[in-house]
């Protein structure tokens, strides 16, 4: 990899993972990629900020390891776009990263409130009495309208700025929205039991954000299945509509793209496309992550590592583990 690239989700939020604490309206100002009008939100939320900027942290993250296995990795460049062309050209992997980065938004957001971080929400107080179920509302409910309503205001608004009738701008709209669905269809309800020895007399629940990994696999789901769609005039506003129309219509949970995408085979700085020579593949697989697709045919080269690794771990008491510290040779599969 050149030293330019480094692996890291939105372009803007990608950028706000990266700074520091963001307490101060003057940091806003400083922030690469905010329009105008999210500036002006960054300095009436400064509370809310730090939660964004995790937000699009976890969003990174989690692009990254879904696509750990794949030819495009989620990689990003220092500079904007920090994504290449690969996320402005409106791809499918353009889709996932504007669905898991708005997803991440709320899903902090949300957290935040429920911790007790923010003044301005809290728990979902809307969750109280007997449920259907018989059991007791209590405890502190996850405030995801909150999270969804704060990420469809921050994220949304650079869209919406644009003149939400565009091809490219219908499609983000709609791929951030089915982020935020995937917290909204996995929320968990959670439950502590009461009475004597655990007895569950009486049971006491919440309902809880589901963990971003959940999150992650829905959305990669979503990606696979992803539509291909085209804009098309429905009565008097634009609308997109599957290119191929022997294909059902997509759900507001579904994911949509507009144009292919490049095989990602061969590095391209001008598009943003890292190429696979170098990465690591598995020499067994026949899927994607095997070195005969992940290399695109190129050939594999194999060479023999010492991996250091912890081995004959004992319980001494009380109340460690103690391990020795071993070396074993591995196969180390890389692209031509």
């Amino acid at each position: 990899c050149s030293p330019r690239w480094r692996r890291s989700g939105h372009e803007y939020l990608a950028k706000l993972s990266s700074v520091g604490s963001i307490s101060e309206e003057e940091t806003c100002e400083k922030l690469k990629g905010l329009i105008q009008r999210q500036v002006q939100m960054c300095k009436r939320n400064l509370e809310v900020m730090d939660s964004v900027r995790r937000g699009a942290q976890l969003a990174i993250e989690e692009c990254q390891y879904q696509f750990r296995n794949r030819r495009w990795n989620c990689s990003t460049l220092d500079s904007l776009p920090v994504f290449g062309k690969v996320v402005t050209q409106g791809t499918r992997e353009a889709a996932f990263v504007y669905a898991i980065s708005s997803a991440g938004v709320a899903f902090a957001v949300t957290r935040a409130c429920s911790s007790g971080e923010l003044e301005k929400c809290g728990c979902d107080r809307t969750v109280h009495g007997v449920s259907p179920q018989g059991f007791q509302w209590s405890g502190c409910s996850d405030n995801i309208a909150y999270g969804v309503a704060f990420s469809q205001s921050f994220v949304d608004v650079r869209e919406r700025s644009k003149g939400a009738s565009s091809s490219r701008a219908l499609m983000n709209l709609h791929n951030n929205e089915a982020g935020r669905k995937a917290i909204l269809t996995h929320m968990r309800v959670e439950c502590k039991c009461h009475g004597v020895s655990g007895s569950c007399e009486v049971k006491t629940c919440w309902r809880a954000v589901p963990p971003f990994r959940q999150v992650g696999h829905a959305l990669k789901e979503k990606f696979d299945g992803a539509t291909e769609v085209e804009p098309r005039r429905v009565g008097s506003s634009r609308a997109l509509v599957p290119r191929n129309a022997q294909f059902k219509p997509h759900t507001d949970e579904d994911l949509v793209y507009l144009e292919p995408s490049p095989d990602f085979c061969e590095q391209d700085m001008r598009s943003g496309v890292l190429g696979t020579r170098g990465r690591t593949c598995n020499k067994t697989s026949k899927a994607i992550d095997g070195c005969e697709l992940l290399c695109c045919g190129r050939g594999f080269h194999t060479a023999q590592v010492e991996l250091a690794e912890r081995c004959s771990c004992k319980f001494h008491w009380c109340c460690f583990v103690k391990c020795r510290q071993c070396q074993r040779l591995v196969e180390l599969h890389t692209c031509r």
